[in-house]
């Protein structure tokens, strides 16, 4: 009967606004970085049908993990994959072979479960200010509305066209979600002038491959302790500040557990991660995806497309890669527009942590990468030193209010 009745609620927060956030989240997911992981895997020497697995195990699984959180705390949790940590990957398939690569894949994930599991995520999430995380975010997520400018450069038609539509459509037509219009206008406007490239297309059913891990203490040391820095420190660092803008309280600890159990899996065909996607659950917890209670249907739905798009990717990537990339680039700037605006309110609205958000927001926005760990961590990082010099008192005034919030002090 309960699992009745959360169907029934999902299925009565099925409206146009959550539809139309949940198809353009997984549009965004299923395009740019579906491309970075067949270019991964083919500079990493893997064949089609590697290739084909590693694809069906990150979107399946991945999908199955924001269908799973979603539907479970009702909240607009997307699941996906690293993206930087398949570029991570295959720069390190040229030294490794694939079952030892599989096997940092499962050590990584053992590593993300025993962090979820002991409660340490929750801890750093909750003494980390909210200021820095909101930084951060805005610097992480600025470059979707930058390239979405960029965009109209390249083609100021479809761009442009977006944009302008995007904007009418705010002003005038209340009913239907301004992100959806400018998606639909835009992919017809393509289709009219031939902007879709369908010369190459070829596809045909491949069965995902199982594959048996090796073990090796250099691919364990070069990929599993990157791998879950990425997915706790960047991947599910980026969902938590981006539900907590929106008003929600994410549960920090089990989207780590969880997505380590989904990625164990996965990684027997080829997944390098599974993890939460800031991105798309930005999508999915705009407030174009309508009321906040119902918001989570928009990402379960991403999550179902998410896992057919696994299944079907042989048949699916031909298409992906003829549709024009200032499409997917336009739709995702517009649709990342109130996370924005809502991230930077939060992070300079206050007094407190002004310095730490704004070092947050710049070296977010720089894009760095040491040590092939990328910008969200490093954002974090150098931030908090920031404010542990300039703004010391802040912390300490942090620190005394959480003491006094606590039961029986």
């Amino acid at each position: 009967m309960k699992d009745n009745s959360r169907f029934k609620d999902l299925n009565e927060n099925l409206t146009i606004n959550t539809v139309s956030s949940g198809i353009v989240a997984a549009i965004f997911g299923c395009t740019g970085p579906a491309l970075i992981i067949i270019g991964g895997a083919s500079s990493g020497g893997l064949t089609h049908e590697q290739t084909i697995s590693w694809l069906f195990a990150v979107y399946f699984f991945g999908g199955l993990l924001g269908l799973f959180l979603s539907m479970k705390y009702k909240q607009p949790i997307a699941g996906a994959y690293s993206i930087a940590g398949a570029v991570l990957v295959a720069a390190a398939l040229s030294h490794f072979s694939l079952p030892e690569a599989i096997g940092a894949y499962l050590v990584a994930n053992l590593m993300v479960l025993i962090l979820g599991v002991s409660g340490l995520i929750d801890k750093v999430m909750n003494w980390i200010p909210v200021p820095i995380v909101m930084g951060m975010i805005v610097g992480v997520m600025m470059r979707f509305a930058i390239e979405m400018i960029a965009s109209v450069e390249v083609s100021p038609l479809l761009a442009g066209s977006a944009i302008i539509v995007y904007l009418f459509s705010s002003r005038f037509i209340k009913k239907v979600p301004p992100v959806l219009s400018a998606l639909v206008v835009s992919v017809l406007l393509a289709l009219v002038i031939n902007e879709f490239n369908f010369s190459n297309v070829q596809s045909s059913f491949v069965l995902p491959q199982l594959e048996m891990p090796a073990f090796s203490v250099n691919a364990i040391m070069s990929l599993s302790i990157p791998l879950a820095i990425l997915i706790i420190c960047t991947e599910n660092a980026q969902t938590t500040g981006i539900l907590m803008a929106k008003g929600f309280k994410p549960p920090s600890s089990a989207m780590a557990v969880f997505g380590s159990i989904f990625g164990f899996f996965a990684s027997f065909f080829g997944a390098h991660a599974v993890n939460t996607a800031g991105p798309m659950t930005a999508i999915c917890a705009s407030d174009e995806s309508g009321k906040k209670e119902g918001r989570y249907a928009a990402s379960a739905l991403n999550g179902v497309l998410f896992a057919s798009f696994g299944v079907f990717a042989a048949y699916v990537v031909p298409i992906v890669i003829a549709m024009p990339a200032v499409i997917v680039s336009t739709i995702a700037g517009l649709a990342m527009i109130g996370v924005l605006l809502s991230s930077l309110k939060i992070a300079f609205s206050d007094s407190k942590f002004q310095m730490g958000a704004f070092f947050a927001f710049i070296i977010g926005m720089s894009g760095v990468n040491f040590f092939n760990i990328g910008a969200p961590l490093w954002a974090i990082v150098g931030s908090i030193l920031v404010s542990l010099l300039i703004e010391r008192h802040d912390f300490e005034k942090k620190i005394k209010t959480e003491q006094n919030l606590k039961p029986g002090v």
